[in-house]
């Protein structure tokens, strides 16, 4: 005889209190962990593919893992020294090019910038404000992730915590399904179908969309010549997975940037923003149909609550935790939606009219 639904969700409920409570308490010793768990789900199709084309799980997740170590240490050698330098040197630059656009408005609106007047002294502050809390901001996160992520959790913890469940992934998912509730094993089957299709196709998709499309904006405002191609590339790329901003925010950066550079040359200020609206547009009609496609379901407006609330409550691990629990409530509340819609709660009188005449 199962459970009545009034204790199942007594039991439920203080699991999940119980899961916040040591999210709460272990928040930064659970993170290399987290961060190797997602690894590992996001290479896990590779490895069935590889296990498809007759390779053992082994052999599959040393491959995995030798290309990641290859892709690693190009990356520490040639990237991300490159991106630092061109970030201090920007935080450095602000006051210069705040003072340029404020020499740009005197001579074009006077009226505007009296001496003394608010908005003047606003534009001379923004430079100044940049320069010390962006690299207030800058070298904070280079020393929290070094006492956070020390050399040993980013040398050791997370590439082996990420080659093990990589190795185990389809063995724990097995077990865990062996331990499911008999009665209601197959509903939660197809609540966690729905949750894998959901995360795939956000983070496996979007994590794809945002490497190449943070890739191309970085080569091609390098190659255009812009100063801090990269960082813009970077941070373009970065929040791309918020529909338009990266494109909008990447784009604002760039061509104040190329303005400031190349003021007068307004063929390679327009080859910057032609980069932004090429990449839109591959990012519209390619990149997001083909590798996210339109049944993902995580509006960008409940992703973005989800962050700013576990980020609050739980840091950086509550940021990294957010998404998944995004698609889990989001698939969740989907079926209770289906499950009230059936019910005589919402049916009322014309469901009872509807099984008197069936019967």
């Amino acid at each position: 005889m199962g459970l009545p639904i009034r204790d199942q969700m007594k039991y439920w409920g203080v699991a999940g209190a119980i899961f916040l409570v040591f999210l709460w308490f272990t928040g930064n010793v659970l993170l290399p962990f987290l961060i190797g768990a997602a690894i590992a789900y996001f290479l896990d199709p590779v490895a069935d593919r590889l296990e498809a084309m007759g390779l053992s799980r082994a052999m599959a997740t040393m491959v995995i893992t030798l290309v990641a170590l290859l892709i690693f240490v190009l990356m520490a050698l040639l990237v991300i020294p490159t991106l630092i330098n061109q970030a201090v040197n920007l935080f450095e630059i602000a006051p210069e090019l705040t003072r340029n656009f404020t020499n740009f408005l005197t001579e074009r609106f006077p009226a505007l910038l009296d001496e003394g007047s608010t908005l003047r002294s606003s534009i001379n502050s923004i430079g100044s404000t940049i320069q010390e809390r962006g690299g207030e901001v800058l070298n904070t996160a280079i020393s929290s992730a070094a006492s956070l992520l020390n050399v040993m959790v980013l040398f050791v913890i997370v590439p082996v915590v990420a080659v093990y469940l990589l190795l185990d992934w389809d063995r724990m998912v097995a077990q865990i399904d062996r331990l499911l509730p008999r009665d209601h094993a197959p509903v939660i089957r197809r609540l966690a179908r729905d949750i894998d299709r959901t995360l795939a196709g956000f983070i496996r998709g979007m994590g794809t969309v945002c490497l190449i499309l943070g890739a191309y904006y970085a080569i091609a405002l390098m190659l255009v010549g812009l100063q801090f191609g990269l960082v813009v590339g970077f941070i373009a790329g970065l929040v791309t997975f918020i529909p338009y901003l990266g494109a909008v925010l990447g784009g604002a950066l760039a061509i104040g940037l190329a303005l400031f550079q190349f003021w007068g040359d307004w063929f390679s200020i327009g080859m910057v923003a032609g980069i932004f609206v090429l990449g839109q547009m591959i990012e519209g009609n390619f990149l997001t149909p083909k590798l996210v496609g339109n049944s993902v379901g995580l509006h960008p407006v409940w992703l973005i609550l989800a962050l700013s609330v576990f980020g609050s409550l739980f840091g950086f691990v509550g940021m990294l935790a957010a998404v998944p629990i995004a698609a889990a409530l989001g698939v969740i509340a989907r079926f209770a939606t289906e499950q009230y819609v059936e019910s005589s709660l919402y049916q009322g009188t014309q469901r009872k009219t509807l099984d008197e005449t069936a019967d």
